[in-house]
């Protein structure tokens, strides 16, 4: 396989290829991203998006994944390509392309730990992101676009609420998703009219005068309505 890759090699410059990775969290009340300390220059001691170098052997995916659980202690997780980022200056090391990726969790069911070339790993608020290395503003930013346009188009992100839940708690995840406050009553019309919360008899005791009714999808029509999409404009 070497022989043969030598056989075709061409005399142009060969830029280097990274892979960065946009983990947005939720804790049940905020949105999250998971950053890194550098623990080496360039930017050594500033916060980071995790990734690092491609190896020969690997696809853009399987780096992105090996970066992260280096860096993070995070594995298993649904990754989805973001976005090529190709300026020329971009990376003080050189020529740097860079494939991102972004990924919404729950961020409770992660304990990260910084390794690798990281010094440490933490979680973020969206809104309290510190000034990252390299062009990561950028990556963040388009990340974060791509995730408050995809969820209302897309139901992602309602796994990350427990199986039973209600209304005003599956409200705070698009508020934090958003950036926004929502108008309860016209959040409360249109969710239920696509038709895939099951009532649940037993209320939520000290939440309201009448407690807070509680609900779970629908699996049916919840994947029904995930391979359709959906608009939810709100």
């Amino acid at each position: 396989m070497k022989d043969d890759l030598n056989k075709y090699t061409y005399d142009y410059p060969r830029p280097s290829v990274t892979t960065d990775c946009v983990i947005f969290g939720f804790d049940g009340f905020e949105l999250n991203i998971l950053l890194i300390e550098r623990g080496i220059e360039p930017f050594k001691g500033q916060w980071a998006l995790p990734g690092g170098f491609l190896r020969m052997e690997e696809t853009t995916e399987e780096c992105a994944r090996r970066e992260l659980a280096e860096e993070t202690g995070m594995d298993d997780l649904y990754l989805e390509q973001l976005f090529t980022f190709s300026d020329v200056k971009r990376d003080p090391r050189g020529r740097v392309v860079t494939v991102s990726y972004y990924a919404l969790v729950k961020s409770t069911d992660f304990k990260v730990i910084g390794g690798d070339d990281a010094s440490s790993a933490k979680w973020f608020p969206i809104h309290q992101v510190p000034s990252l290395a390299f062009d990561h503003d950028m990556i963040l930013r388009v990340g974060h676009d791509r995730l408050k346009s995809k969820i209302r188009y897309q139901p992602i992100g309602f796994e990350l609420l427990e199986e039973v839940f209600t209304i005003p708690q599956l409200q705070r995840l698009y508020e934090a998703i958003l950036g926004i406050q929502v108008d309860r009553r016209n959040f409360n019309r249109k969710i239920t009219s696509l038709d895939i919360l099951e009532p649940i008899e037993n209320k939520l005791e000290g939440v309201g005068h009448k407690g807070a009714r509680q609900f779970r999808f629908d699996k049916e029509k919840y994947q029904a309505l995930k391979s359709r999409g959906l608009n939810f404009e709100i």
